[in-house]
């Protein structure tokens, strides 16, 4: 009776040798030629057709098919030009769907170099799909060229499969040498073995094996095996760029070449590549490099918006301040998960859609106690020892990150390392940064973007970019003078002469995180670059109650990130530039005199004497504008400035992106007269979204005096049953205004509701209400990340400051429409009381909501 669990390799004196293939066996072959590994893939699935099995071939070189008799196989093609993680989970739903006692024949693993450009990569896929295919009694045919791939990664095969042969020619005669066979054995199995036809001989003299590889010799002593075949592009290159018989047409060849392996995949970013870099350029950067793989979005971001403003002109080295980056790239991700058994369990998270949530938090939570091989280990010491213990900060470079549509605002994950104590400690530091960013791929904020904008299936490998922080050492701490972000073009003009293309930045003292945050109690500089000294803020308090009160600085000597308020860093002495910067505020220094309390001096942080007196704002303008135009599409950047002992500053580009706009529609004319018992809300500025009209069919309030009363679990309460009405909303058929008092997001509920942006992200129009009396401030954070989702996701946004002499707020006009019933709160009140839903009948009366960005105004008003 024949054993299920012994197969035939086609060659009965093969079987003989190794004592036949078993089921779970991963059959490797070392060849020099294709043909080859055909001849021995032919003759298995001959044997094995008859009986019948099923036979299925892995189709995905550029080559013709392996496998010319398609009657006896199946063919499943893959697209390994969409990257490891798309090529491992298609080939491994397969396997999936397949289920057990399966034979497969793959292509040749050594093609792929020429799409994903690493052997680690190759290695990494035959670790994690070969003891899948074990797991399955499965039987599964390779092949490698010879001399082709690593030493490192042919050592990952060797260890990995069952069955190892290396197949040569010497003289035209074929031999097969048995390098591995798992838990099998015969006193001449692992000999060469000469092929006759269907014969195979053992080759039992020393003489004559000492003889047959001493021809073969030279093949196999490469000294370039030692490198990884990405290492080996690069230093083609190298050579390359050294030759003098080198041509521009062979330079511009490797350009595109290299560009399409390490830079980006975006064909735009791709154009500006070949524009800005020289070889050079890319070489510099891979010097830099940790790894293989991509090196993301926001590194080519940043390094390319250096490259055009140097190249349109000379004076910007003069301004911008040098850069020692260093890159982890994108393999190097994959390679983790790999290496700490977790890729089986991200494809499990990736293909289960009810579960989708559930298995990434804990993917998530595993990431974060992953370990890294000794080879990348040694890397990032290397790295720490150069910087020594200057602070340096972890950031998100992901593929799909800083490009032409997506921006992933604030999705992933930076982290600080203040960067003190031993090396060790160092370490041990900086990779909890690093795993940190790593698991912020699979937060929910992360993944609910990745749903929304239909990329959940699209390959999102995380580079990293790791940048000294820009600043210096201030007694205890380390900040940089000033940071923020710029727009090239203004989405929120708050004023009728102001020209939305002249462009905007949010600016802030002391660490950037402030600027692309929105802040709980405090606020950031708000400047458009055409009227720089133009307040967006309604006077209804002085400019100093929204002028900046705390900072985010790095203390060094307990080695951490802090929130200090301005005055206690000025009562150190520590000079913060305040001549420059601020304004002395001498009404409150007359107060402290008064009331006997010592203080040297008072400032307001207003930035106005930089505006007025510097060439800050022309500066910044012409950047944003030289940068515009060479991506032909507004952009935004992230920056510090530091300013030297001459007063003359340096700029710090930290990031380069595609701004993403909601496109200016045709003007809507105002009716004429509209009585004012039938306005909802009128107002001059204060809104961000273009020129529309549009027909509201659900408003959704909260009452700003309710949800004051309300005790602070209640106020959460609030926020996730908003959060429960924005999930029932279809978008594109239900527009729907959101208003509510003061911060919208706000972490602290007195400021506002403390929603996540999932849980409004299918609103249309969004209002924040100010109410001075209760505390209820919007807070005008145009460039915060909070903000970049709102122009993705095409929310109009507006803040109505009803006690404004010129605003118009009659939200009692509401009560006529029918209220949607909500569930109580845990508390004293009816969360009816605090949140109210109305949905306008067709039928009646409709509201309509027009905008005119030239006037700057915007009504809300029943017709």
């Amino acid at each position: 009776m024949e054993n299920p669990q012994i197969v035939s390799t086609g060659f009965a004196r093969l079987d003989d040798v190794i004592q036949h293939l078993r089921m779970g066996d991963n059959v490797v072959f070392q060849v020099r030629e294709i043909e080859v590994y055909q001849r021995f893939v032919n003759a298995f699935i001959e044997k094995n057709s008859d009986p019948p099995r099923k036979i299925i071939y892995i189709n995905f070189t550029r080559h013709d098919p392996l496998i010319k008799n398609t009657n006896e196989v199946e063919i499943f093609p893959v697209n390994a030009e969409n990257g490891f993680e798309e090529f491992c989970a298609q080939i491994h739903e397969k396997i999936t769907r397949e289920g057990r006692d399966v034979f497969y024949i793959f292509d040749c693993l050594s093609e792929l170099l020429d799409r994903w450009a690493t052997d680690s990569m190759i290695g990494n896929f035959f670790k994690v799909t070969c003891p899948y295919l074990y797991e399955l009694n499965t039987i599964a045919y390779f092949a490698t060229f010879k001399n082709h791939n690593s030493f490192h990664t042919t050592a990952v095969i060797r260890d990995t499969t069952q069955v190892l042969f290396d197949v040569f020619q010497v003289d035209a005669t074929t031999y097969i040498h048995p390098l591995k066979v798992w838990n099998r054995y015969t006193p001449t199995l692992f000999l060469p073995h000469s092929i006759h036809e269907s014969q195979f001989a053992p080759i039992t003299s020393s003489g004559d094996v000492a003889a047959l590889y001493s021809q073969l010799g030279e093949d196999d002593e490469n000294p370039e095996r030692d490198l990884d075949y990405w290492d080996r592009l690069f230093l083609k290159a190298a050579e390359l760029l050294s030759s003098s018989s080198s041509t521009s047409a062979q330079v511009k060849e490797r350009i595109q070449q290299l560009a399409r392996i390490f830079l980006t995949r975006d064909e735009r970013i791709l154009e500006l590549i070949y524009e800005h870099f020289s070889l050079q350029d890319i070489l510099s950067t891979k010097s830099r490099l940790i790894g293989s793989g991509f090196i993301g979005g926001k590194a080519i971001g940043m390094l390319l918006a250096r490259k055009i403003l140097i190249q349109a002109s000379k004076t910007w080295k003069g301004l911008l301040e040098p850069h020692d980056s260093f890159y982890i790239g994108s393999d190097v991700f994959y390679s983790f998960l790999v290496d700490n058994q977790l890729w089986k369990l991200k494809l499990e998270q990736r293909r289960t859609r009810e579960r989708y949530y559930e298995k990434a938090s804990y993917l998530r939570d595993k990431i974060l106690q992953g370990q890294f091989n000794d080879t990348i280990k040694n890397k990032f010491l290397r790295m720490l020892e150069y910087f020594g213990q200057s602070p340096i900060i972890v950031r998100s470079s992901s593929l799909l990150e800083d490009g032409f549509g997506n921006a992933f605002p604030g999705k992933y994950e930076s982290v600080f390392c203040i960067n003190q104590g031993t090396l060790d400690e160092r370490y041990h530091h900086f990779t909890e940064a690093v795993r940190e960013v790593f698991a912020s791929t699979l937060s929910e904020e992360a993944l609910a973007y990745r749903e929304k904008h239909g990329l959940t299936n699209t390959e999102e490998q995380m580079a990293l970019l790791v940048q000294r922080v820009s600043g210096s050492n201030k007694q205890d701490y380390f900040f940089p003078d000033l940071a923020g972000v710029g727009f090239s073009h203004n989405a929120y003009v708050w004023d009728t002469q102001m020209n939305p293309n002249a462009g905007m930045i949010r600016l802030v003292l002391g660490l950037g995180t402030r600027a692309v945050n929105r802040l709980e109690g405090d606020y950031a500089r708000i400047a458009a670059l055409d009227r720089p000294q133009s307040m967006p803020y309604d006077r209804l308090q002085s400019f100093k109650a929204y002028s900046q009160q705390k900072m985010d600085v790095l203390n060094i000597r307990q080695n951490r990130q802090e929130c200090l308020s301005i005055q206690s860093l000025m009562d150190q002495d520590i000079d913060l530039h305040q001549t420059t910067i601020a304004e002395r505020d001498l009404e409150t220094e007359q107060r402290m005199k008064q009331l006997g309390l010592k203080r040297k001096e008072s400032w307001v942080f207003s930035f106005n004497p930089l505006f007025a007196d510097t060439d800050f704002a022309p500066t910044f303008s012409k950047l944003l504008k030289t940068l515009e135009a060479a991506y032909c599409h507004p952009i935004d950047i992230e920056f510090t400035l530091n300013f030297r002992n001459n007063g003359q500053y340096l700029i710090n580009l930290l990031q380069c992106r595609p701004l993403q706009v909601q496109g200016f529609r045709e003007r809507v004319e105002f009716p004429q007269e509209i009585p004012a018992n039938q306005i909802l809300f009128k107002s001059k500025g204060h809104f961000m979204g273009g020129n529309i009209c549009t027909t509201i069919h659900k408003v959704i309030v909260v009452d700003p005096y309710a949800y004051n009363l309300l005790s602070q679990s209640e106020k959460y309460e609030v926020a996730r049953t908003v959060g429960r009405l924005n999930k029932q909303i279809h978008k594109k058929t239900t527009t729907t205004l959101l208003l509510g008092p003061g911060r919208w997001g706000s972490r602290i509920p007195s400021l506002g509701v403390p929603v996540a942006f999932a849980e409004l992200n299918h609103i249309s129009i969004l209002g924040e209400i100010g109410y001075r009396h209760t505390g209820f401030l919007p807070d005008v954070s145009f460039g915060t990340h909070f903000f970049q989702d709102m122009i993705e996701s095409e929310i109009f946004y507006l803040a109505l400051f009803p006690e404004k002499q010129d605003a118009i707020y009659q939200v009692d006009l509401l009560e006529k429409f029918t209220q949607k019933s909500l569930v109580k709160g845990t508390g004293k009140f009816d969360l009816r009381d605090a949140v109210k839903v109305y949905d306008l009948e067709p039928g009646k009366r409709s509201l309509v909501m027009i905008s005119d960005i030239t006037k700057q105004e915007i009504q809300c008003f029943f017709k």
